[in-house]
């Protein structure tokens, strides 16, 4: 059915369709049989796995900036996710970048984004979480708000990390992501090591832990990777998920000058996974397991997801590709999972 519902869903703006398809998810909670007329089926048994002393129900997640408020996770648990990213966080409730900051692009089937953190603030999100339905994994994605400068960023990170830690099941820390002025700069080691390694402090001293990733851009380079190896390695957190948007316009079919027209933003899409990929590859190669990594950039079909999970990945995330192919693609990746394990 999504196929029908998609060209539909495709004549209202892009931050209109999806608060609709949001609200249809809800509404399909309560109709016996209706998720699995657009394609949802929960995973497998046999797709379960054991990732950072978690069950996980299946091998692919909704990444970070979907359900920002963790107003759906419910919902999302019934259509094929093992886990579900929300956020990103901040302290304080704030409206992100001005409208229109979201933009489809058909013919390439990619997005681009520049919302800017737009979120609630992250106690109204504990208040949700509290009530969520157990069994399905939820990780806490975690930022700094907008007005905060970078030399008082890990204060926001803390104040994140101690709020969300009863209600989530791990965290990411995103510090990659374009739309926020100045974020990208905490990529670099000093300041990255000193708010994983306080945050890894933190969680040390709890009962119960949580394990902590941090996710990067598609951009860095090699050098600046192997920053990140050493800061993972220094700092003993639990993994790195790659990779965000990114900033390149490279291998668009959209005319040049209606891209320029858009203007700044984070792209995503089929262009990105190549490069998400070959980053995987380069973490894996120098951070061996235990050490986790989640694969996410242009995930659109099962073999999308097997290549990053063949480069070294141990979980996937999709985000722009369920925009276009719906919940089926998540029930392809969960029917492919089990076999590649094999």
């Amino acid at each position: 059915m999504y196929p029908l519902l998609r060209p539909l869903l495709f004549l209202f703006p892009p931050e209109m369709a999806h608060h609709l398809t949001f609200s249809m998810l809800e509404l399909a909670k309560h109709i016996p049989g209706t998720t699995a007329l657009v394609g949802g089926v929960k995973p497998p048994a046999n797709a379960a796995l054991e990732v950072m002393g978690l069950r996980f129900p299946g091998p692919v997640g909704l990444a970070a900036g979907m359900d920002k408020d963790a107003k759906h996770v419910d919902a999302l648990a019934r259509i094929g996710f093992g886990f579900v990213e929300v956020g990103t966080l901040t302290p304080v409730a704030q409206p992100g970048n001005e409208r229109p900051r979201l933009f489809r692009l058909k013919e390439d089937h990619a997005l681009i984004n520049r919302m800017g953190f737009n979120n609630g603030g992250v106690q109204a999100a504990v208040e949700r979480l509290r009530k969520r339905a157990p069994g399905m994994v939820v990780g806490g994605n975690i930022g700094k708000n907008k007005v905060t400068p970078n030399e008082r960023a890990i204060d926001d990170y803390v104040k994140c990390f101690e709020a969300l830690h009863p209600v989530v099941d791990y965290f990411t820390v995103n510090v990659s992501s374009p739309n926020t002025p100045g974020l990208r700069a905490l990529q670099e080691k000093g300041p990255l090591l000193e708010i994983l390694a306080e945050l890894k402090r933190r969680d040390e001293a709890k009962t119960v832990h949580r394990p902590i990733l941090l996710k990067i851009a598609p951009d860095l380079t090699d050098e600046q990777l192997e920053d990140i190896v050493a800061v993972v390695k220094e700092s003993g957190i639990a993994g790195v998920i790659a990779t965000n948007t990114t900033l390149s316009r490279e291998g668009l079919k959209m005319p040049k000058a209606e891209v320029d027209a858009i203007g700044a933003g984070g792209l995503s899409g089929p262009q990105v996974r190549k490069r998400s990929t070959e980053v995987v590859r380069f973490l894996r190669q120098r951070l061996p397991k235990p050490v986790v990594i989640i694969g996410v950039g242009g995930i659109d079909s099962a073999e999308a997801a097997m290549e990053k999970l063949d480069a070294g990945a141990d979980l996937v995330q999709v985000f722009t590709g369920l925009i276009y192919e719906g919940p089926a693609l998540l029930k392809k990746i969960n029917a492919a999972y089990p076999g590649r394990r094999r």
